[in-house]
Formats: structure tokens, sequence, C-alpha cells
């Protein structure tokens, strides 16, 4: 990978965003949305699981854990492929397998059979994760790349909402089975049309100096020598742990802890996530793009001090027993901590080769899951087990606190890469 330089103003690149770029984007966006309905689903039906499988809160854990681990491995492997093969197929191909999986989850009979199933979730869902945000640095300009990629991770509070909401109504209405069945149809209509969504060339908005080619090992180790990417990883990795958790465990604690059935945990978490989400998502990639016009670094910089307003936040929130103040504080700290996805993506995309973003957004991926939500979700339930899931989800506010100082020291950093 190239050596990195300080830019004040990057310049413009020759080739401007088309109406295929925002199709693209659509189809991309929607596809992610989908993604993270299916994650929320199960949260939300883990209540039921638990019940028809005898389960203890760790072994509910592993559920998510293991997915986790799955899709955390598979990234990386996507990645090199993705900065090699046409990115629409990888796409399209692993949004179809996380699909049939999604469905298959519904028909398990055992707890092992479901495992296996969220496993094959994870691969297909990697596929797609590592890739979509190289294909969107190719589509759009850097001085639009925070807005952008934060309209294409609006998808995670609102499809985490329509999960916890869609899966809570079928899974008290009908079954948790019903609750995969429905939520793995919608994925397979997107990769259909995934594989007719624009290729773009790599690089191609980067002006015709950018690095299209590049040899593994070169890039790895101007990856390695890249201090931003790693500081950005670990802010990352200790916010993934967190809100990981919390969205894990947090429709089982309303039910269990404050009285809620599991229809009403799931509407209120999806409704407080779902708005949070959208207006800090977007607050985001406004102020980002804003913050790093006045300076290099200073998306991430404003991710890291939402990051330290969020964690007492967080840690408050569980000291509250009343619901409606507790829903607010929870919305106050789900905007604070939606406010980096923007940002920090666009940081990391715009902080490497264009021939080497799909691998390094792989080895995000696999770190940020790695040492985040691929085991907060048992560590919380353990932690649940030895003493309560109130105080373990109080705990769960320090990782952010950590990850926000992490991002103040990555903007600090920062550099665009040369071209």
């Amino acid at each position: 990978m190239s050596t990195t330089t300080a830019v004040a103003t990057p310049t413009a690149p020759a080739v401007s965003s088309t109406r295929t770029s925002y199709y693209a984007l659509l189809i991309l966006s929607l596809i992610n949305l989908v993604n993270y309905l299916d994650r929320y689903i199960v949260t939300v039906a883990l209540p039921y699981i638990k019940q028809d499988f005898q389960l203890t809160n760790t072994q509910a854990g592993y559920l998510g854990s293991f997915f986790m681990l799955v899709f955390m491995l598979a990234s990386p492997v996507s990645g090199f492929l993705g900065d090699r093969l046409p990115r629409r197929y990888l796409v399209a191909t692993g949004v179809l397998l996380w699909s049939l999986a999604t469905g298959a989850s519904g028909l398990a009979k055992t707890f092992a059979v479901l495992m296996v199933a969220r496993a094959c979730v994870g691969i297909g869902e990697a596929g797609y994760g590592a890739v979509a945000p190289s294909i969107i640095s190719d589509l759009f300009p850097r001085e639009q790349r925070t807005r952008v990629l934060s309209f294409f991770y609006i998808a995670i509070p609102v499809g985490a909402a329509a999960g916890y909401g869609l899966g809570g109504w079928l899974s008290e209405a009908y079954s948790w089975h019903m609750a995969f069945f429905v939520g793995g149809a919608p994925g397979l209509v997107l990769g259909v049309m995934a594989f007719f969504m624009p290729e773009p060339q790599r690089g191609a908005m980067d002006g015709p100096e950018a690095q299209t080619k590049l040899p593994f090992l070169v890039g790895l180790k101007g990856l390695a020598n890249n201090p931003s990417f790693w500081w950005t990883t670990a802010g990352y990795t200790l916010m993934t742990f967190s809100i990981g958790g919390l969205g894990y465990w947090l429709p089982t604690f309303l039910v269990s802890e404050r009285g809620m059935s599991p229809g009403t945990a799931g509407f209120s978490s999806g409704a407080v996530t779902a708005v949070a989400g959208l207006v800090g998502t977007l607050a985001g990639g406004l102020l980002g793009d804003k913050m790093d016009r006045r300076m290099e670094g200073g998306g991430l910089r404003m991710s890291g001090v939402g990051l330290l307003i969020a964690a007492p936040l967080m840690f408050l929130a569980m000291k509250v027993d009343s619901h409606a103040p507790m829903f607010a504080i929870i919305f106050l700290a789900q905007f604070f901590i939606f406010l980096n996805s923007g940002p920090i993506n666009a940081a990391i995309v715009n902080g490497v080769p264009p021939a080497f973003r799909a691998f390094a957004m792989g080895l995000n991926v696999l770190f940020i899951h790695m040492l985040g939500d691929a085991i907060s979700p048992t560590a919380i339930g353990k932690v649940a087990d030895l003493s309560s899931l109130s105080f373990a989800i109080e705990l769960n506010a320090l990782p952010v606190l950590l990850g926000g100082l992490s991002l103040l020291m990555a903007g600090k950093l920062f550099r665009h890469v040369s071209a």
C-alpha cells in the first residue's frame, strides 16, 4: 500500500455520480436493511427459542456468538475476492445464500441444526458486508462518501427496528419459526436484482493516479503501517462489542427485568432504535462531511466525542425503572452512537488505496466482530448468569467509553491516502 500524505482538500475526481450510482446505492442499502432485519429477528425471538430448546442464558448467547464467529472469519476472504472479482456477483450470491439459510433457520428441530443454519447466514452476509462499501466508494467522489455511506448505514437502525418489530409480532402471534420464514423472503428478490447492478471501475472516483492494482503483500505491509486504520478499528471494535451485546440482550432484559411482553419489548426497542438511528446516522453524515472539510480526521473526532457522551447514558438507562425515562435515555445514547456509522467507514475507504479497500473492510470486519459482538452476547449472558442482566448491561458501557478515546486518537492520526 502506498504511503499516505496530508491533503487539506482532496482533488475532485473527473467522473461524477450518475443515476446508476444512486440506483446501485439504493439496492445495496435495501440489502443492508434486510441484513440487519435478519440479525435482529433472532434477538427478539430468543425468549421463545430458549423455551423450546431449554437453554441457559450462556447457551442462548452461543447462538449469536457462533453466527458472528463464522461471519468474521469469512469476511477477509470475501474482501480478498472483492479486490479481484466482479463485486456484484459476490454480493448477489451472498444475499441469496443468507436468505435461504434464514428460511432454513425456521425449519430447525434441534439447537444444533439452528446453529448450523445461522453459520450459513454468516457466510452469506460476509460475501456482502466487506464488499459493499468498496463499491460505494467507486460510485461517489470522496467529498460525498460520508453522506452516502451514512445513507447506506441508515439500514442498520431501520433494519434492526424492523427485525425487532416483525420478529416480536410474528413470534408472539404465530411462532419464532414463522419469523424466520418471513425474514428470509425479501433477500431472495434483492439477491436477484444485485446480479444486474452496475459494477464500477475500481478507483473511478479517485482520479487518474489512483492505484487500481496492488500486490497483496505490498498492500498488507502498507495497511500494517497505517496507524489511523488500527486506531479506527480498535474504536469500532469496542463500540461493536457494546452495542452488539446490548442489541442482542435488550429485548430479553425488557421482558425479564422490566415486565414487558415480548411483542411490546420488540416494538418499543425497534421504535427507539429506528428513530434514534435514523436521525443519528443522517446527522453524522452531514456533520462528518463538514468536519472532514475543516480538518483531516474531523469525522473520526466527532465520532469519538459521540461515544464519550453515549457511555454514561447507557449506564444511566439501566438505573431507571420507569419505562418512558428509560427509553428516552436509551434514545439519546443510540443517537450519539449512530453518529459514527458514516464517518468511521468513510475514513476506512478514504485511508487505503482503491485496490485494497475491500480487503481492508474485510479485515476491519474480522476484528470488530472477533473481539466485538462475536463474544459480547456470550460474555454478557455469562455475567447475567452470575449476577443480573441489568448489571451486565451497565458494565457494557465501559467499552463505549474506551472506544471514544480510540476514535479521537484515530482522528488525530488520519491522513487521506495518496492517489
